[in-house]
């Protein structure tokens, strides 16, 4: 009975961990295919979900005037990213999706716009924060675009130095730019998207909502997915 009992407990110590084996491969995995993201919470969440739901009137986006808007301001569709410059899967999206949006036809027709929000994930990406900040500063100096690109580009650097050098190198008024960085003069913007985000469904980073402005229509992709599967959404909000 003694030697029965004993090799009973090691069949289920053997299969609690390979149970325990296959769930870090399968973790591995989701991460290294962007499959995962972080809450606010520093929490891992799935943001790489391919069940892309109908078009829906549910999930709200507050679109203003001072969000920084690429492509025709008319556009009868408009994608709205909130998204994080020090998160590796807002990179991936950027170098991904946004750039495939950049070169179809829905952008050089006109057909649709696409609209930038800040969801920085303090908890996990200390930098985030000042750099969202420095994009709105630059932002403020028509410049949001090309600093965007070079944020995204230097994620390794996105110290306040490092910051400040961008602007330079736009040729933007330092004094004025370093002033807006320094004062924390767009904190509370930034704060106020990070809870639009929140309210708009985002769990995670990247975090796209579709948006059909006419009838209010909208499909929310989250993960840095392939632009076919926001080329979905698109569509179905037409």
């Amino acid at each position: 009975m003694e030697e029965e009992a004993k090799s009973i407990t090691i069949k289920k110590s053997t299969l609690v961990n390979g149970f325990i084996a296959v769930l870090a491969v399968l973790l591995i995995i989701s991460i290294f295919t962007g499959g995962f993201g972080f809450n606010k919470s520093g929490n891992v969440v799935d943001t790489g979900s391919n069940n892309l739901p109908a078009a829906t009137a549910t999930v709200k986006v507050q679109i203003e005037e001072n969000d920084p808007l690429l492509g025709n301001e008319d556009a009868k569709i408009t994608i709205v990213e909130f998204s994080d410059f020090e998160c590796p899967f807002c990179a991936r999206a950027f170098e991904g999706a946004v750039t495939d949006f950049k070169n179809s036809e829905y952008f050089k027709s006109g057909e649709v716009n696409l609209i930038y929000k800040q969801f920085p994930l303090n908890s996990i990406h200390p930098r985030a924060q000042k750099a969202a900040e420095a994009s709105l500063c630059a932002d403020e100096q028509g410049k949001f675009w090309e600093y965007h690109d070079i944020l995204f580009a230097n994620q390794g650097a996105l110290d306040i130095a490092s910051l400040k050098s961008y602007a330079t190198q736009l040729g933007l008024n330092a004094a004025q730019f370093n002033n807006c960085l320094d004062t924390g003069k767009y904190a509370s913007e930034v704060s106020k998207e990070i809870a639009q985000a929140a309210a708009a469904g985002g769990r995670g980073t990247p975090h796209f909502v579709v948006v059909n402005t006419e009838t209010d229509e909208t499909v929310p992709v989250s993960g840095a997915v392939p632009f076919a599967q926001i080329e979905a959404a698109i569509n179905a909000v037409k």
